[in-house]
């Protein structure tokens, strides 16, 4: 890809720095993404895996998945993992810029639109916005756990485990993460010691 040609950083540490450019594109391709971010961190997660894995390289597959995992656990939005990445390819700098780029439009925007609509919050048009906005930020949630699904390369294993915890968390929906993180660890090396075993 051209683009992963013009920025190898995919071996570069944490405040190795890659200079100005790394940062600018930080900034070109976050601020989109807080536009978009109608559901959530997690569904900008498909798009921000084809920007950092696939388009710039600036994570691999397995690191990137990483760092979701990191943001599940840690306090905070999601949208903090781009933070990470920011952190990864070039640093405090890096990522103070990615946090910036990922907060401040989406706020600024949500901002505006409560201001613009104050007064309009019954009218038959803002029910029929709501109403449309909806299907969109499932349909982009739903595309972030594919994307994760394909980064992960667990196998059945993925989607089981994902079945499984969805029917805990619609059965106990005040069941905690790390509990269930502790279960997808735990069959991931039960499948693994099986296997290893062999028949």
């Amino acid at each position: 890809d051209r683009r992963a040609r013009r920025h190898p950083v995919r071996d570069a540490g944490p405040g190795t720095g890659t200079g100005m450019s790394a940062i600018l594109d930080l900034l070109r391709e976050m601020v989109p993404l807080s536009l978009v971010s109608l559901g959530g961190g997690t569904a900008i997660i498909a798009q921000l895996e084809v920007i950092a894995v696939r388009e710039y390289g600036w994570v691999g597959a397995q690191e990137f998945l990483h760092m979701f995992a990191i943001t599940r656990v840690a306090p905070g939005p999601g949208t903090t993992l781009s933070t990470l990445i920011g952190w990864k390819i070039a640093g405090i700098w890096g990522a103070l810029a990615a946090s910036i780029a990922i907060y401040a439009p989406s706020t600024l925007l949500c901002y505006g639109v409560f201001r613009w609509t104050r007064g309009y919050r019954d009218s038959r048009w803002y029910r029929i916005l709501q109403s449309g906005l909806a299907p969109v930020g499932i349909g982009l949630v739903g595309a972030g756990v594919v994307s994760l699904f394909r980064v992960a390369g667990g196998g059945w294993l993925a989607p089981a485990t994902a079945v499984l915890v969805l029917l805990i968390l619609e059965l106990r929906p005040r069941t905690g993460i790390l509990p269930l993180l502790a279960l997808g660890a735990a069959l991931s090396v039960a499948l693994h010691a099986s296997s290893a075993q062999g028949p």
